[in-house]
């Protein structure tokens, strides 16, 4: 058993000593019964410490009342890696639209997973519309196998195992669009021009899927947020039903095209929090914290933080700073009923619509997030994707001591004399 402070009657130097020995003794013991090396046990240890922990006791008597209406269960990052319980058979492939660059990679992906891997691959009905892809005649072969669908007509829900995607952040952003409950993983391939959300390069493709379909991968759990809009029904009229969105980036509130401010209500768990005077208001997901929130001024969040981000776009207000809420929490956003105008929204920058005196939109954090495939871990591609998109923390390098040897070889003195000299 591991302790974590001495006992209370080792008093002296020696019993200090004793003690000490014992636990060395105690972590060898320990490495001899399952782990490799002490520096295993002490990697271990350290993974613990620094993850949630599962004990939900304080003290002799205090203790977290049990919640059947729990949003979410926070898990140490490190244990989040994939599992396959039977061997996926189908994956979807997104690729980037209109763009010809695409093309080649996509085309020896998908001939790739059909003829070396045996799986059922499905494609949008679009794609293959594309007359560079019909003219092709090696691909013709491969075309004929492929399954397809249109979006808003085919449900593909429960009918993929895996999803790669070939190009930008915004095919990822489709993939969550398409899947409005449970998402497969999601393997993405740098191929546009951002990567936040794409960590892979198609250089090796091969060898990346292949252990991707063998299980060795590590998770980013993207969270989502659920977003519902209430509409208020006119008078003798029944209220039209609601508007249900899953987004992966955010929802954005915005004055429209109306010259007048926003002034838009934010309540949170039912308190009215503030009255939002502006060009509008961002609600984020950690994941969408590097999208449009950081460029109004929001700080960058790790995607496996569990919250809710809300940033003031313009706010007429010295006050008003962006502010992170726990991810458990409801929000409600409605136009102020003194307002002189309506309000917009959109959801991951698509199905924009008017927001109207006595709507309201209701967003909280999803029980369904999108399982992002790492290409190292959580860690290293997150950071890696802030040096490569945004260039984070670089700067000139400070010059060192020796380079500016001239400058300690001279003095003010020096200075002075030579003045007086040409004066």
């Amino acid at each position: 058993m591991l302790v974590d402070r001495e006992p209370a009657d080792a008093a002296g130097p020696q019993s200090r000593t004793a003690f000490r020995t014992a636990i060395i003794m105690s972590l060898s013991s320990s490495v001899s019964s399952g782990f490799h090396s002490l520096e295993d046990l002490t990697d271990w240890r350290t993974r613990s410490l620094n993850a949630p922990s599962p004990i939900q006791q304080f003290g002799p008597c205090g203790r977290i009342m049990k919640n059947s209406a729990m949003v979410m269960t926070i898990q140490d990052p490190a244990s989040q890696r994939l599992t396959w319980y039977k061997p996926p058979l189908t994956v979807l492939v997104i690729k980037k639209v209109r763009d010809s660059s695409v093309l080649p990679p996509f085309m020896q992906l998908v001939t790739w997973l059909i003829e070396e891997k045996r799986m059922v691959v499905f494609v949008e009905a679009s794609v293959l519309e594309d007359p560079a892809l019909a003219k092709d005649l090696r691909f013709q072969g491969v075309r004929d196998r492929l399954q397809t669908f249109r979006d808003g007509t085919d449900d593909l829900q429960d009918r993929i195992d895996f999803i790669v995607c070939l190009g930008g952040d915004g095919t990822l952003l489709y993939a969550s669009l398409l899947f409005q409950q449970s998402v497969p993983p999601v393997m993405a391939f740098h191929l546009g021009s951002l990567g936040f959300l794409t960590p892979f390069e198609f250089d090796n493709f091969q060898e990346q899927v292949t252990n991707v379909l063998e299980g060795h991968a590590a998770l980013t759990l993207r969270s989502r947020l659920r977003c519902i809009i209430m509409r208020k029904g006119d008078e003798g009229q029944p209220a039209k039903p609601p508007t249900n969105l899953l987004v992966l980036n955010e929802v954005v509130v915005d004055r429209g095209p109306s010259p007048y401010l926003s002034n838009i209500d934010l309540f949170i768990d039912g308190k009215h929090v503030t009255s939002v005077q502006g060009d509008g208001l961002i609600v984020s997901t950690p994941t969408g914290s590097t999208a449009y929130a950081v460029a109004a001024g929001a700080s960058m969040i790790h995607p496996s933080v569990p919250a809710i981000m809300i940033t003031p776009i313009c706010p007429h207000s010295l006050s008003f700073r962006p502010i992170v809420v726990p991810a458990g929490v409801e929000l409600k956003i409605s136009v102020s009923p003194d307002s002189r105008n309506t309000s917009w929204v959109s959801f991951d920058g698509r199905n924009r619509q008017e927001l109207f005196h006595g709507d309201s939109l209701r967003i909280t954090t999803s029980i369904y997030p999108v399982p992002s495939i790492c290409a190292a871990d959580q860690i290293t591609d997150w950071f890696d994707s802030l040096a490569e998109c945004l260039h984070w923390n670089v700067r000139k390098k400070q010059k060192h001591l020796d380079e500016l040897s001239d400058l300690t070889h001279s003095s003010s003195n020096d200075t002075l004399d030579s003045l007086d000299r040409d004066s």
